[in-house]
């Protein structure tokens, strides 16, 4: 059978169906062993058993199949060929089963039969164990999807905490900018004031010294005179 490898980040919920198929395809495996040794409803019940672990197993393939279009395009290559020796190894199985319901019938057509009340307390227990395993690997396989569900929520949480620290970085930046840009309005202001004051000054200078100037040629022009 194929063996798995080591699950990548991303392909969590692929290696869950993965170790599914395998208990599954352990459990096929197991029964058409035991078909060999069957005879009558014993082996009926044996073979209806392992078809429908078989459909069992069909069906947790549709899921990987799903699951493989979800993976990452740089990994999904290698994840293809694994899809594709479980599909081989599932018709291989379907064959073999195949051979055995037919001897099945060739049995049956001989009249090979065994004791009636055994024959029905040996396909209910069957049925019984079938139906049990089945139900086990199902509430495996949605406790790993829950699992799975809660990680991924737990990131998300992470996910939004991160963004709210950024946002609050970002608004402490806002608020330093727009405390700056008042001080610079300020400074602004300050500078325009400090430079209309040194235009009034000059221009009392400029006017102090024209009336000295206008004082001194009329003193002199008075002595003159």
């Amino acid at each position: 059978m194929t063996s798995a490898l080591d699950s990548e980040p991303g392909t969590e919920l692929f290696a869950s169906y993965e170790a599914d198929f395998k208990l599954v395809e352990a459990d096929i495996t197991q029964k058409l062993d035991q078909i060999g040794e069957l005879t009558g409803e014993p082996k009926k019940a044996a073979i209806r058993a392992a078809q429908r672990a078989l459909e069992e197993a069909d069906e947790i393939i549709s899921q990987m199949r799903i699951e493989k279009q979800n993976l990452p395009t740089n990994i999904r290559s290698k994840y293809s060929p694994r899809v594709r020796n479980y599909e081989h190894d599932l018709d291989k199985a379907k064959q073999s089963l195949k051979r055995a319901a037919a001897e099945a019938d060739r049995q049956n057509l001989y009249g090979a039969k065994g004791p009636q009340g055994m024959d029905a307390v040996y396909e209910q227990r069957q049925q019984l164990l079938s139906g049990t395993e089945r139900l086990e690997r199902s509430s495996q396989r949605l406790q790993n999807s829950q699992r799975l569900a809660a990680e991924t929520e737990g990131i998300g949480a992470g996910i939004l905490n991160d963004l709210y620290g950024q946002r609050s970085t970002l608004m402490h930046a806002r608020e330093g900018l727009e405390e700056g840009e008042r001080h610079v309005n300020k400074s602004v202001q300050t500078l325009k004031g400090m430079a209309r004051r040194m235009a009034t000054n000059r221009m009392i200078t400029i006017a102090i010294i024209t009336v000295l100037v206008l004082l001194i040629i009329a003193v002199i022009f008075s002595k003159f005179r």
